[in-house]
């Protein structure tokens, strides 16, 4: 699971050692493969050198992959299905690590055609004529990934391809193949495609991919191209399609060999190892601020307020970081701003678990939520941010004595923190208190935590203290927070 990225779009160049003309790869004991020989034996090949197969994907290693790796050595066509922002077109693009680097093809063909296997009537030609003289030309993997998001209004022509009236303007008779201007599937030979949302593609256009996925061959408009087609078709699709928005035609579905189920994250480690790879933070996001906003995700997927169809995408609890991030450092931002005493250095920007809160209202797009609770969701996720910070105070400070935090506000003093509190100002509130270095030890703060990283942990105790009812809080006007007395 993770965050999509296309392959890269810059292709490095090929080695000079490669052989240039067809007679050059013959001696050089070139053999031919089918893409799905190519992805089963690097497949086979990683698995037998304990190479990671699949780079990058969290959490399926038990699940998922195992059922996918079945489908490639197979050669099967597959379909995977799952609620969105389960990493599925990341799983699919990853498969493009399993191809060959370099690949020759005749040069200039449209559909990269192997020179040891030509398909076009032009090309057959063309190697017929030229023999082992054809020049030859490499393609990287990088290069041999098609994808396409299902939508109404694709045509057939976009994905096998259409009769190009230019070329039929230029003098060419209307049955001869060179006037056809193929589509996207074909143009992806020896290579994988990759259809999304499959269930939103209009049932004739999916009839068109019929004989892709069977014989290998596509039609257009009469045309009898018999082009046995080498490539790996690979879907995705949302369960709740083949009943909402559309459905993926009953032949289809059984020309496809393999249809395998993605998932959340099955555990809090899984989410949060996702977060901390797919984050881009621009600020520093302690541990346990982290595993508030990962069980925080996890509850938001849970709750019976919100519509389980639609799922909550791994994307939320990723955001939810990055934004907390960026409270950090505006914070840190605005503080730089304020006269900062001679000899004290500015704020770092490093996050507290008080920085979630705004992400109650910036996500909520995020969530379907179900038809009753309209008006309630910032509600609702509030309740649940809170939830999961009280989980998180209980599974890292459980019996720990933070008696001396309540001794802090006895009588009619508080502790006053909030979103542009500085560390300074915050520690010199608390001052020494006993059990302190112990708390930020179990929070994973470390022996010599900095100024702000001490700050984030002591906004946590309290906040924990506060949520499990040994402390009163209490919301400014102006937006700061006060704890002090009993709850």
């Amino acid at each position: 699971m993770g965050r999509v990225t296309a392959p890269s779009p810059v292709t490095p160049a090929p080695p000079a050692d490669l052989p240039g003309t067809l007679g050059e790869l013959r001696a050089a004991g070139h053999a031919y493969r089918t893409v799905k020989q190519e992805l089963r034996d690097n497949l086979l090949a990683r698995m037998r050198s304990g190479a990671d197969r699949f780079p990058g994907i969290v959490g399926y290693d038990d699940t998922v992959l195992p059922e996918v790796e079945r489908a490639l050595l197979a050669g099967h066509d597959m379909v995977l299905l799952g609620e969105r922002g389960q990493g599925k077109t990341r799983l699919i693009r990853s498969l493009v690590g399993l191809l060959d680097e370099w690949t020759p093809v005749i040069a200039g063909s449209v559909l990269n055609e192997h020179p040891l296997h030509p398909l076009t009537p032009g090309s057959r030609a063309l190697v017929a004529e030229a023999g082992d003289a054809l020049p030859v030309a490499w393609l990287h993997r990088s290069m041999r990934y098609g994808e396409k998001l299902a939508t109404p209004d694709t045509s057939v022509g976009d994905l096998i391809g259409d009769v190009d009236p230019i070329r039929i303007a230029q003098g060419r008779t209307l049955g001869d193949p060179e006037t056809i201007h193929f589509g996207l599937v074909p143009r992806t030979n020896r290579g994988i495609f990759a259809v999304n949302e499959l269930p939103d593609l209009a049932e004739r256009i999916q009839v068109a991919l019929l004989n892709v996925l069977e014989e290998r061959d596509i039609q257009v408009r009469g045309y009898q191209l018999r082009l046995p087609l080498d490539l790996f078709l690979v879907a995705s699709a949302n369960p709740e399609d083949y009943t909402n928005r559309g459905r993926i035609i009953t032949p289809l579905k059984d020309r496809f060999g393999a249809e395998v189920r993605t998932h959340y994250p099955v555990d809090l480690d899984l989410e949060l190892a996702l977060i901390r790879q797919e984050a881009d933070l621009v600020a520093e996001v302690p541990e346990h601020v982290l595993e508030v906003l990962a069980r925080f995700a996890r509850a938001v997927r849970e709750s019976p307020s919100v519509d389980p169809r639609s799922g909550v995408s791994a994307r939320f609890a990723i955001a939810a970081a990055e934004t907390v991030a960026a409270a950090a450092l505006r914070r840190a931002g605005l503080l730089a701003a304020a006269d900062t005493p001679e000899g004290v250095r500015p704020e770092a920007p490093v996050a507290r678990v008080g920085d979630a809160v705004p992400v109650t209202s910036t996500l909520r797009g995020k969530v379907e939520f179900e038809s009753g609770e309209e008006g309630r969701e910032v509600e609702i996720l509030g309740h649940l941010l809170r939830t999961a910070t009280a989980e998180t105070f209980r599974d890292r400070l459980a019996g720990l004595d933070l008696s001396g935090f309540t001794a802090l506000v006895e009588g009619d003093a508080v502790i006053e923190t909030g979103e542009l509190v500085g560390s300074a100002e915050l520690l010199r509130q608390v001052g020494t208190v006993p059990g302190l270095a112990k708390a930020l030890d179990r929070l994973g703060l470390g022996d010599a935590p900095s100024p702000e990283q001490a700050a984030a942990g002591v906004e946590f105790v309290l906040e924990g203290l506060h949520l499990t009812r040994r402390l009163g809080k209490d919301v400014t006007d102006s937006g700061r927070t006060r704890y002090g007395g009993r709850a």
